[in-house]
């Protein structure tokens, strides 16, 4: 076939190229409903390219060369003073962004970014322990995840913060430990616990426990309420010990070249309606107070995604690191991985 005649074929058969503004979104696995993608898109005649991620270090591993191709991504608050002081995060312009007057009080000046400058809460989590209601009596505690009793049937995130954070709370130290003797310590502590583990799991333990072939593992209380919900002989627990609490924030990169286009998503996640479809699907907490109001009870009530203040008491905010303590993390990582 000749050139001429083999594009005016493509033209004809619906192949030509689509024109709409593309937007580039990098987003954690099953962080967003499935009209929410699809229904901004007719909103605003933008075709969005949509990927996931499982965990921060994933998503760092992509944006850290400052020529990623994305224009939005959802690092932990944690994240956000290593993503500052590498100049990858563009400044934001409230003037774009009037649904910011949705978000809950408490984070409308989050310690992280006291004026949002730079992110915007989206949806916020827990770590804690999703165990069989079969186990008596149940694990309540991170030294409980020590047992010999759970052995091959167990598994911790394959996340160094949360794993050493939860190593660093049965010591009864500072889950953000910055003193090198305390991080050894919390190491030695995983790697007597890893011949225990079936595996270092993220959410894709989810199918195991409901399967039945994990009894007990250290999850997000997003992913472990999506995992009752299929299996309703599953509990979670928060630790005695303490546990972390995280904030998932929007951002737009600094090489992003569709600022506008950028904020215009930003502020159709912050639609209470557009928040409470996707906090509801989901499963997760929202940082949307007005969206919160719209969900059932069942769900703006549920003690595992909003845990009442008694145990909400235990929690702690995990504080951004040092480029030292981080890199000491990484190294005991490593090595807790590689025994």
């Amino acid at each position: 076939m000749k050139r001429r005649s083999f594009l005016i074929a493509a033209g004809l058969c619906g192949c030509a190229r689509d024109r709409r503004p593309r937007l580039n979104v990098y987003n954690w696995s099953n962080y967003a409903a499935p009209n929410t993608i699809p229904r901004f898109e007719a909103e605003h005649g933008i075709r969005v390219r949509y990927g996931t991620y499982e965990s921060n270090e994933e998503m760092l591993a992509k944006v850290m060369t400052g020529n990623s191709g994305w224009d939005i991504v959802f690092p932990t608050h944690s994240r956000l003073l290593a993503m500052l002081e590498n100049k990858l995060l563009a400044r934001l312009r409230h003037e774009w962004l009037p649904n910011l007057v949705h978000l809950d009080a408490r984070f409308r000046s989050p310690t992280w970014d006291p004026d949002l400058s730079w992110c915007v809460p989206y949806m916020w989590n827990a770590t804690g322990i999703i165990y069989d209601r079969s186990i008596v009596p149940a694990p309540a505690s991170w030294a409980d995840l020590w047992n010999e009793r759970f052995r091959g049937r167990m598994t911790m995130l394959d996340d160094p913060e949360d794993v050493l954070g939860a190593c660093l709370e049965k010591l009864r130290l500072p889950f953000s430990a910055t003193d090198a003797g305390d991080l050894r310590r919390a190491a030695l502590e995983a790697r007597r616990q890893k011949p225990l583990l079936r595996a270092y799991l993220n959410a894709e333990v989810r199918d195991q426990l409901v399967a039945g072939d994990v009894l007990v593992a250290q999850l997000w209380s997003t992913t472990a309420q999506q995992a009752i919900d299929a299996a309703p002989r599953l509990n979670f627990a928060y630790p005695s010990e303490g546990f972390p609490v995280y904030m998932d924030n929007a951002v737009i990169l600094r090489e992003s070249r569709r600022l506008e286009t950028a904020h215009r998503f930003l502020n159709y996640l912050l639609r209470p309606e557009v928040s409470a479809e996707i906090a509801d699907f989901t499963r997760t907490a929202t940082a949307n107070g007005a969206a919160r109001a719209l969900l059932p009870a069942a769900i703006r009530e549920n003690p595992l995604l909003y845990p009442p203040a008694d145990i909400f008491a235990r929690a702690v905010w995990p504080q951004p690191l040092s480029v030292d303590t981080q890199r000491l993390r990484d190294r005991l990582w490593t090595e807790i991985k590689a025994s």
